[in-house]
């Protein structure tokens, strides 16, 4: 049985479970994700290395923070770093989240939707384990220019932000049919993340090994549900709906 491949794709019929050659496009890992990825790798075993051959905090952690807030840039950047900060929080990530499974599932996505539900939720438990289990200080060499409360290694705001942000930008990558959209969609979460993370040095409620831990973490997180999302959307013969492309009706 053959279903129609929409209006963008005229009177051609697809075979479910046989890929098109825009569907497989699509299923390739995003070179940008894959960047990523490889640095998240490099960073990871850089911390290792340095953990085994030292104690932590380690020198640059102190040195970045003591020069940042030396530093202390324009008069409006601490508000600056606080708003974004939050984009990082547990309350505006949960938003997105609901936000983004919703509109995911109103188009049909269902298995979009699933993965980014459990990404996020099993994601932010395993930081928030760590966290406990490692019980790692806050910085105290200067003062915190925003509350915080709980342990510091691996920030929770860095890994989370990476862990949301990088799947939904990598699951967008699968169902999005132009090139440029996601490139830029994928590119935007990293610049997104990365600022995310350097508010919290910024900020001195993190130091930088901390956040470096959180990007490696939330990025091969992400790469791993990209991963197993391709591999479910070949195995039922994609989903039902692509951005930008009428749905497809068996």
């Amino acid at each position: 049985m053959t279903a129609s491949a929409g209006r963008g794709d005229g009177d051609r019929s697809v075979t479910p479970g046989v890929a098109t050659p825009g569907e497989a496009h699509r299923r390739r890992l995003p070179v940008v994700l894959a960047g990523a990825s490889v640095g998240a790798v490099a960073i990871a075993l850089v911390l290792l290395i340095g953990l085994a051959v030292g104690h932590w905090p380690f020198d640059f952690d102190r040195a970045i923070i003591l020069n940042l807030r030396a530093w202390g840039g324009p008069s409006w950047l601490p508000k600056v770093a606080a708003d974004v900060t939050a984009l990082g929080g547990g309350v505006v990530l949960t938003i997105i989240v609901v936000l983004a499974a919703g509109l995911l599932a109103v188009q049909r996505l269902w298995l979009s939707a699933a993965a980014t539900l459990a990404a996020s939720i099993s994601g932010g438990m395993v930081v928030a384990l760590v966290k406990t289990e490692v019980a790692r200080p806050r910085p105290d060499i200067v003062d915190h220019l925003v509350q915080v409360s709980n342990m510091s290694f691996p920030s929770g705001h860095s890994a989370n932000s990476a862990i949301v942000y990088l799947t939904l930008a990598g699951l967008a990558s699968q169902v999005t049919v132009s090139n440029a959209a996601r490139g830029y969609i994928l590119v935007m979460a990293i610049v997104m993340v990365g600022a995310i993370g350097c508010s919290r040095v910024y900020l001195g409620v993190h130091w930088p090994s901390d956040v470096l831990a959180g990007w490696s973490f939330g990025t091969l997180w992400a790469l791993g549900w990209w991963l197993a999302t391709a591999r479910a959307r070949a195995a039922i013969g994609g989903e039902r709906h692509a951005f930008g492309r009428p749905p497809a009706d068996a």
